[in-house]
């Protein structure tokens, strides 16, 4: 139905004298305008065709030449008879949809209050101009349009809520000087009273300035360091709700939006935002409820106002992390949250629609009379205008197509609102923790199956004498106790119940008295499950939620968390994000380690699940590497000043782990830098480049850091140059390097930067690995260096990377066959890993393809192995029948490559 309506909006022809007379009927308020003045009807009827845009507002009186309230206050009342009268017209009869009326009406709001100061500042000549006593220049009364005038949403018969701001203290210039507090109170009361005031003619819009900093009690107008006092000192969470719309309509925007953003957006996810609107949302409920107001479409149930609150406390949670968010329209955040997935799409459709159902019908209330009224009518006559006017045959029709959408938006709305433990009886275990200090708990602890009571109780009242805990302040301990209770239940699910609530409880003490988390876990007890899962199954993961407890958004959505990841789209996003930060080179930088750190966050929560093989899982996080090393290079040149060009002529090179996409979650980059530029200026830049990024990636923020990184295996080590150009790279490569450096160079790759200078590196290097090489001499070289990593790193059974027959041993194995043979087969310099090349090399018969298969598989169970271990922050593995039987079968690998005397 409501889309069919919308249909009739855009296509239903217009004849103008039909038109008006059917809009005569349904409108009590046009029909005596029209009455009145013959001259709106000549107009109207003129101009009913096309919408009232500004252009047309700024024609209809000459404006300018108006110095007096009494000389602007007829055309102003005039012009908004004008804009009703074509509104209605257009709205009934179908030729305008909800945007042009809104928009509409919005913009007269703008031009009345615009043109109204600007008269109000010619009618005080005598005082000349405001100066501001540390800038020394003239200033001007900032005019900020609250609530729906800031959102461009106004309805037809709207007041406006208004603030006035200016920005300096000081005193005017003319010849009765007066203070700038003085003026603008001047200028303000004559704003109010050009647009206010009833005269014969109407008026233009009521004025409500209750918004304003201490209300109806506050000074009527204030500077920009009262204000940023107020909001730092005194603002209430309602407040930052009402400033989310705040649009400055006059003077300094920028300024404006840059003091009230920190106070409306916070850096962190704002979890507490949900309380506060829920209790907004209550006194509202307690209002409609005490004045029988349930037929009141905006504040009564599944009304206007919900949908409202909707899109707003997304806006207030996440706004500052995502300024995409930071949206004044309700339409276009609803939106904005379909695109992040923050709300189902079709959740967001539907209440698009009954949003849009709500508005029109809204206006249609207004129009009858032109009365600020949101509640259906009771007189049979209206409410045939209303059912006709929306499109149906009766009001019971209506009132039924009403009701469904009432229903749409309540049910989101608990949706996202009603707390899910808010009626629930007190949890089982309340009592045990509640108690766990004055009672003895080992019966109860035994009986739900942990297998350290002891350790477990100990624990838990360590955390409730603890001096954090004590300190906590009441709102967020009661969270807190709401908790822990139910913690400690879900730890009894998993084989190991004590050691995953003690990493739980380490977690609890770290976010203790961020109350934002506290919200999170109690807003959402899904993810509590969720969060025992990963603590049972990981040190490592416990103790990296504990180190970044914002990765607990995560949790929230099991459709992001265990999402395949789409790199090209997160690289898009990632790009997205830190152009939201330009200018700021701190807010990019926590950026950066928001998004890797969320990253690896959800690898590694799908690693747990096992969905992905150890090697699978490394070229996921070397692809986020990849994606991190790429954003940065591009926006830490965008803060090298005297950049010649905007895009640089360099790029990053992976060694090592990264090179072979066999990172872990905690390992470190390997990286060099190449450039490919005859600019005199070249060096210098790229070298500052260099330098740059290595703080971006190796600085701890208040966010973390992002990388260790390990700039040594440049060109002639920690006493080289930071970068090198891609001709002396070749040079040295060919002429200087150590035969360690070649081995170095097989797990080498292009990571970011110039893809013409990523295809020279990988030239030189297949140049430099086929190499004729007397294998003899290389053979001795490659012995040289694993006794000296023996002798730094001796070989252990329980280390499997540097045992004999260990990790090390394989990864020599294979690039001692890549130097020694790469000539004759060119398929070895490819970076394809280890455990391909042994492939490689069995096929091509350079070893045998048992053995092959032998070393194939001894690698892959180290990979495992290695990557268990690290999972639960172990350095050591277990030494078993299969790793010894590995070991030795790497060994014969070893001895059959380098001879049977190689092992010593």
């Amino acid at each position: 139905m409501l889309q069919d309506l919308n249909e009739r909006l855009v296509i239903m022809p217009a004849n103008p004298d039909h038109a008006i007379a059917q809009s005569r009927a349904f409108s009590l308020y046009l029909d005596r305008l029209l009455s009145a003045r013959p001259e709106q009807q000549s107009l109207l009827h003129d101009k009913l065709a096309q919408p009232f845009d500004r252009t047309e507002m700024a024609g209809f009186a000459d404006w300018d030449s108006l110095d007096t309230p009494e000389a602007m206050t007829p055309p102003l009342r005039s012009l908004r008879q004008a804009v009703m009268a074509r509104l209605i017209c257009r709205d009934c009869n179908g030729l305008a949809d909800l945007d042009e009326v809104v928009s509409t009406i919005s913009l007269l709001a703008e031009f009345a209050v615009q043109q109204a100061l600007a008269c109000a500042c010619r009618s005080l000549p005598q005082y000349g101009q405001p100066i501001g006593e540390d800038s020394g220049e003239v200033q001007q009364l900032i005019v900020i349009g609250m609530g729906k005038l800031g959102g461009g949403e106004l309805n037809v018969s709207s007041d406006i809520d208004l603030i006035f701001i200016y920005p300096e203290g000081g005193e005017t210039s003319g010849p009765r000087k007066i203070s700038n507090h003085e003026y603008f109170s001047q200028v303000g009361k004559r704003i109010i009273s050009l647009i206010n005031d009833v005269t014969l003619d109407g008026q233009v819009f009521r004025v409500d300035m209750r918004l304003r900093p201490y209300g109806d009690s506050g000074p009527l107008v204030m500077s920009f360091a009262a204000l940023e006092n107020y909001l730092l000192t005194q603002g209430r969470e309602w407040e930052r709700y009402a400033w989310i719309k705040a649009k400055a309509l006059t003077g300094d925007i920028a300024g404006l939006a840059d003091m009230v953003r920190p106070f409306v957006y916070r850096k962190y996810l704002d979890y507490n935002a949900y309380g506060a609107m829920r209790e907004l949302h209550a006194q509202i409920r307690r209002e409609v409820a005490r004045r029988d107001m349930v037929d009141n479409i905006k504040l009564g149930p599944g009304g206007i106002r919900e949908v409202e609150f909707i899109a707003q406390v997304f806006q207030l949670i996440r706004g500052g992390r995502d300024k995409s968010l930071q949206l004044r329209g309700t339409r276009a955040t609803l939106n904005r949250l379909a695109e992040l997935r923050l709300l189902e799409p079709a959740a967001v459709q539907e209440l698009q629609e009954a949003y849009a159902f709500l508005r029109n019908l809204e206006h249609r209330l207004q129009y009858l009379d032109d009365q600020q009224t949101q509640t259906l009518p009771t007189s049979e006559e209206n409410q045939g205008k209303i059912a006709h006017s929306m499109g149906f045959a009766s009001w019971q029709d209506f009132l039924d197509a009403l009701n469904s959408e009432r229903r749409k938006v309540t049910r989101h709305f608990e949706q996202v609102f009603i707390l899910p433990t808010e009626t629930a009886p007190d949890h089982p275990l309340s009592c045990l923790w509640r108690d766990i200090c004055e009672q003895d708990p080992t019966e109860q602890l035994s009986s739900l199956g942990f297998d350290d009571v002891s350790s477990v109780t100990g624990q838990l009242r360590s955390l409730a004498q603890s001096q954090r805990y004590q300190q906590i302040p009441l709102a967020g301990r009661k969270k807190f106790d709401a908790l822990i209770p139910p913690l400690i239940e879900v730890s009894t699910h998993f084989p190991n119940p004590a050691a995953t609530l003690s990493r739980i409880i380490s977690l609890m003490e770290a976010i203790s008295r961020r109350a934002s988390y506290l919200a999170l876990l109690t807003e959402y007890p899904q993810t509590l499950q969720r969060l025992a899962t990963l603590c049972s199954a990981s040190a490592w993961v416990s103790n990296y939620l504990t180190r970044h407890p914002i990765l607990l958004d995560e949790l929230l959505d099991a459709r992001v968390l265990y999402a395949t990841p789409d790199w090209p789209a997160l690289a898009s996003q990632l790009q997205e994000q830190m152009q939201q930060c330009e200018g700021d080179v701190e807010a990019k930088m926590d950026t950066l380690r928001h998004f890797q750190h969320a990253q690896a966050f959800r690898l590694v929560a799908q690693d747990i699940a096992g969905m992905w093989t150890v090697e699978a899982l490394s070229d996921q996080l070397s692809l986020l590497a990849d994606t991190v090393l790429g954003a940065t290079l591009r926006h830490a040149w965008l803060d090298i000043p005297s950049r010649h060009t905007d895009t640089p002529r360099f790029a990053i090179i992976g060694y090592g782990k990264l090179g072979g996409k066999e990172l872990g979650y905690a390992s470190d980059l390997d990286i060099i830098f190449l450039y490919d530029d005859d600019h005199p200026d070249a060096t210098d830049l790229y070298s500052r480049l260099a330098r740059k990024m290595s703080t971006w990636l190796t600085s701890a923020t208040s966010a973390g850091i992002l990388y260790d990184i390990d700039l040594r295996l440049r060109p002639n080590g920690a006493s080289g140059l930071l970068v090198s150009s891609l001709q002396a790279f070749r040079s040295y490569q060919e002429k200087q390097a150590w035969v360690w450096e070649h081995q170095a160079l097989t797990r080498a790759r292009y990571v970011a930067g110039a893809a013409d200078i990523g295809e020279g590196f990988e030239a030189i290097r297949h140049d430099v690995l086929t190499q004729q090489r007397d294998p003899a001499a290389l053979r001795s070289e490659v012995l040289a260096m694993r006794q000296r990593m023996l002798e730094s790193h001796p070989a252990q059974e329980n280390d499997v990377k540097h045992a004999r027959g260990g990790i090390i041993d394989v990864e020599f194995i294979v690039q001692y066959l890549i130097l020694a043979h790469a000539r004759q087969l060119p398929a070895l310099t490819r970076n394809t890993g280890n455990i391909a090349l042994l492939a490689v090399a069995a096929e091509a018969g350079l070893i045998s393809h048992e053995q092959a298969e032998q070393g194939r598989a001894a690698y892959r169970d180290y990979r495992k192995l290695q990557h268990a271990a690290r999972l639960n922050e172990n350095g050591k593995v277990e030494v078993n029948d299969k790793l010894l039987a590995h070991y030795q079968q790497a060994q014969q690998l070893w001895r059959q490559v380098f001879g049977a005397d190689s092992l010593g």
